[in-house]
């Protein structure tokens, strides 16, 4: 199976590059499966059922969150009823919406998607350890499902690092997300599971993490300012990773970093 997984998905700029290039990015890749990290999407901080239902008809299959899940206040009913939009695993008990969920391909194979929030420099939340290895008691890579991603949405790289080792050889792919800088150690870990540190936010790189210069700059400087953060306008780089898994294992075969278009290098799956 061929999946992608694309970063934080930074503002109008990127949200409309995505979705025009994810019909074209699914048939050049002959890709199976489309995960995108959403929570960035509406003006830089959370998303919409809009702009949800925007990315699934361009033929993403699910989006997941972070720490600006709910930053727009309609997503929390919304989130309750689409399934494809997921939350956080470790939110605390009773949060609205789901953290993971099993989808089907068009071939009939079942993928375990998984949403994960760090607890390093964020907002306290349930550990996220204990979080996944509860999640994973009900789901065998390559028995009961045929593919297990995690998107694991955190500040430290130690932790995500930890999360990937420990996970490694019981899910196909641990990526993160969240700190927006495409990160280049991408490899297959020693009983097969697939990493990336980060693989880096879809927007305009000619930015402070995917918002005009100004307003962080001056905030660095100790100036106090009125002005709010803004998702900066140019060039979007669209940002992120091609797994491929075993069919009979689920573990990953190849990791291949993909950025396509703006200001950075250009990097395809070969």
């Amino acid at each position: 199976m061929k999946l992608l997984f694309l970063g934080d998905i930074v503002g109008k700029v990127a949200r409309e590059k995505v979705i025009n290039s994810i019909p074209i990015l699914r048939k050049k890749l002959s890709l199976d499966f489309v995960v995108v990290n959403g929570e960035n999407a509406a003006g830089g901080f959370g998303i919409t059922s809009q702009i949800c239902n925007q990315f699934f008809d361009s033929g993403i299959d699910v989006i997941t969150g972070g720490n600006h899940s709910w930053d727009q206040a309609e997503i929390v009913e919304y989130i309750e009823n689409e399934p494809r939009l997921l939350r956080p695993l470790n939110h605390v008990m009773g949060t609205p919406g789901r953290g993971h969920n099993v989808f089907n391909t068009y071939d009939g194979k079942k993928i375990l998607i998984i949403n994960l929030i760090g607890q390093v420099f964020m907002k306290p939340n349930e550990n996220p350890f204990l979080s996944i290895e509860n999640c994973l008691k009900s789901s065998n890579l390559g028995k009961t499902v045929d593919v297990i991603f995690v998107d694991f949405h955190a500040e430290a790289t130690s932790e995500k690092m930890a999360m990937a080792q420990f996970l490694d050889g019981r899910v196909s792919a641990v990526i993160g997300s969240h700190q927006q800088i495409p990160t280049a150690d991408s490899q297959i870990l020693d009983k097969g599971t697939a990493y990336q540190t980060d693989a880096g936010m879809c927007g305009d790189y000619n930015s402070v993490i995917g918002m005009q210069k100004e307003v962080p700059i001056n905030r660095f400087l100790g100036k106090i300012s009125k002005d709010r953060f803004r998702p900066a306008s140019g060039e979007a780089t669209i940002c992120g990773v091609v797994i491929e898994t075993s069919e009979i294992t689920g573990l990953a075969k190849k990791i291949t970093p993909l950025r396509v278009g703006g200001r950075l290098i250009e990097e395809w799956p070969n």
